[in-house]
Parts: C-alpha cells; sequence; structure tokens
C-alpha cells in the first residue's frame, strides 16, 4: 500500500532514491519506464509538453482562467465546451465573455439540460434536495453528449457536483479540464475545508 501522503522523504522530488521508504512504489523503476513510453504517444506528447510549458510560464502569475486560455492556445484549440452547473449560470457568463473576447468560440450546456425528472431517473425521494417537490435532474452524460456533438476541441467542467463531473468526463470525447469544483460550503473552494481541517470546518469533516 502506498502512502506517499505520510511521506516525510520525498525521494521522487530531490533524486535522492536511496532514500526511498520501503513501500515507495518507485522500487519497481520498470513500471515507471513503462508508463513513461505512454508520453510519447502521438495523442500525448504535444499535450503532455503543453502542459508543462503552461506550468512554467505563468507560474505564480496566471489564474487558472488565464492558464486553460493560454493552454489551449499552445495546443491550437479553437473551439472550447464548457459544462457548468446551473448554480454557477452568472460565473458561466463571466468565463464565456472571456473566452470570447479573447478568440474562442465557445459551447456551453448548462447541467439541467433535457428537464428531465428525478422520479424518471428513479431517484429516491430521501436523496431529493427538496423531496415532494418537482425536480429536475443533474444531466452530465447529455452534456458530454452535446459537446461531442458540436465537435468541441477542449472540454471545461464549471462546478459540476461529485460524481456529476465523474460521468461527464467519462462521456466527453475531447479531453477535459476542471476550471471550478463544486462545494457549496466553502463558495466553491474546496481547499478552505483542508486549510480549515482542524479548526473551523472540523465538525463538518468528521464522519
Amino acid at each position: 500500500m502506498f502512502t506517499c501522503a505520510q511521506c516525510a522523504i520525498e525521494a521522487c522530488r530531490s533524486g535522492q532514491l536511496d532514500k526511498m521508504p520501503k513501500n515507495c512504489p518507485m522500487h519497481d523503476p520498470a513500471f515507471f519506464e513503462q508508463v513513461l513510453t505512454e508520453y510519447f504517444k502521438p495523442e500525448n506528447h504535444d499535450f503532455f509538453v503543453a502542459s508543462a510549458a503552461t506550468e512554467a510560464i505563468g507560474y505564480g502569475r496566471w489564474p487558472r482562467l488565464r492558464e486553460v486560455m493560454e493552454f489551449s492556445r499552445r495546443m491550437g484549440y479553437t473551439k472550447l465546451g464548457l459544462a457548468f452547473c446551473a448554480g454557477l449560470h452568472k460565473e458561466a457568463a463571466i468565463v464565456d465573455r472571456i473566452f470570447r473576447k479573447n478568440g474562442f468560440e465557445v459551447v456551453f450546456v448548462i447541467c439541467k439540460t433535457g428537464s428531465i425528472s428525478k422520479d424518471r431517473a428513479e431517484v429516491p425521494q430521501e436523496f431529493r434536495v427538496r423531496p415532494g417537490t418537482y425536480e429536475v435532474m443533474c444531466n452530465p452524460i447529455a452534456q458530454a453528449e452535446l459537446l461531442n456533438r458540436a465537435g468541441t476541441d477542449f472540454n471545461v467542467c464549471l462546478g459540476l457536483c461529485v460524481g456529476h463531473d465523474s460521468l461527464f468526463y467519462k462521456y466527453s470525447k475531447a479531453l477535459v479540464t476542471t476550471l471550478v469544483a463544486k462545494d457549496r460550503v466553502t463558495g466553491n473552494n474546496p481547499a478552505a475545508a483542508i486549510y480549515c481541517a482542524d479548526g473551523y470546518l472540523k465538525n463538518r469533516l468528521e464522519l
């Protein structure tokens, strides 16, 4: 079992491989050599290098919103898809404006597309936000398929719920990056719960 989060040595970063913990995955160098070959596949290499370039050039200077655009330009992407949560409709409009101002064609699809009742998806009443009322299901598979139809070059996830985002990634033909991760409690800043895990939000994190 690998326990990288608890490692105090980080031989992977320093290159001091003689100090690796006993359960470090790097004790299997053949595995990493095999994985390295994947980065040289045509569908991966330029993408990976563009990722590294975006990290290095904008390090500590560009917010993620700009990183998405700079990365897309470097990859030659012109049509961006954005799957967004209905709760972030205002934010989606701002992203739309910024993307278009920077020369991108944008296709946006809201999570409630299709207007399908949760009854039809057989979601039990106890798992509804407002039991006993008419609730429209989120539809991440449809969001992905609509962006597939539109032929987007690269898709952006804006605030989809946990699990819904996973289904969107699964069905999207274009690769996906996340611009905003949904967290209703922290104003869509999941890292806040980590920073406050031993303080203000401790009681909300303990099961």
